[in-house]
């Protein structure tokens, strides 16, 4: 304990100690290590990255290397009575026999990954990804997450997953109208470029938020006990201080109007539609709520349902999306 304890201070000095050079925050490799949640490159990989990444000692110096989300939240409560929203499960006869997905619980990308699982009352077991040895996903070649085991095949980048699966299970999709598909296809890809990229600077606003993100990831992520200590509270105190590179990265001078205007951008695209997809929510829909879903009861998710119109489309996305699927390992 005093070990654990001795170190997290340590990281913590470093964190507080850190230097602002022309703006940019420079944050000390190692500290980054035991903080970030996630890092992805400009091309938008849907993919939670390696925590400890030896790539994020060059997040100073290069350019095309983006440190991600941390994204963290209470993972929203969905409503188990019965609902006008039917959910749609796919024929018996081609759904898969065994879908294993490997995830840290926090992760938008593996969220929504899950979104899709839930919605589509597809079976899945978990299994939760220690962020720093990484030994539950050894055997693979692809270091990030999620990760989906279908029937023995691995697919991977969130995106990309939901693509081959839904070629899999949703023969259907090939009817829907060239219209539709490309506005189910624009809003998807708007997700991946633009909705995560607010929510970091977001849930590490200040320092009481960033410290209720960290909660959330060190009490629901696969962590030892030493871990959590140090992961939490120096994880936060970095992040804090991260998020305001991202706010530079993309331009956001205020974290809160850019959230609010995301939804805002979300709800006008539905246009009156209780979804997307019309009478039933189509990927777009699941991707949006997918992602939101670990940030919705953090103080930025309160805030954004509080303060724009995107609460009601959410509650019935709780609803038709419905328990998890999940089985118990």
């Amino acid at each position: 304990m005093r070990r654990a304890s001795s170190f997290t201070s340590s990281v913590l000095s470093r964190t507080l100690s850190t230097v602002h050079d022309g703006g940019a925050v420079n944050i000390h490799p190692r500290l980054l290590q035991v903080a970030l949640f996630c890092s992805s490159r400009i091309n938008n990989s849907n993919s939670c990255h390696r925590w400890f990444s030896p790539l994020l000692e060059s997040f100073s110096k290069s350019s095309d290397q983006v440190v991600f989300l941390g994204l963290a939240g209470v993972a929203a409560s969905v409503a188990t009575a019965a609902s006008v929203y039917a959910k749609e499960p796919p024929p018996e006869e081609i759904m898969p026999k065994e879908v294993v997905l490997y995830q840290y619980e926090a992760c938008p990308f593996c969220n929504k990954v899950k979104a899709f699982l839930d919605y589509y009352n597809l079976p899945y077991k978990v299994v939760e990804v220690n962020p720093i040895s990484k030994k539950e996903i050894k055997w693979s070649d692809y270091k990030k997450v999620p990760i989906l085991m279908v029937d023995g095949q691995q697919l991977v980048d969130s995106s990309a997953i939901i693509n081959q699966l839904g070629e899999k299970i949703l023969p259907e999709k090939t009817k829907t109208s060239v219209s539709d598909e490309d506005e189910e296809t624009k809003w998807r890809r708007w997700v991946d470029s633009h909705l995560v990229h607010v929510l970091s600077p977001n849930i590490y606003r200040n320092t009481s938020e960033a410290l209720e993100s960290f909660d959330y990831i060190t009490s629901n992520g696969n962590f030892s006990f030493t871990e959590k200590i140090t992961v939490k509270y120096a994880g936060a105190a970095a992040m804090y201080f991260v998020s305001k590179n991202l706010k530079k990265k993309y331009n956001i001078t205020d974290e809160r109007a850019a959230l609010y205007e995301a939804a805002e951008t979300w709800v006008d695209a539905l246009n009156g539609r209780n979804f997307l997809g019309g009478s039933r929510p189509n990927l777009a829909d699941l991707a949006v709520f997918g992602v939101l879903r670990p940030i919705r009861y953090l103080r930025s998710g309160r805030d954004m349902v509080k303060h724009t119109r995107i609460g009601e489309w959410y509650s019935r996305m709780e609803k038709v999306v419905g328990e998890s699927s999940r089985i118990k390992a």
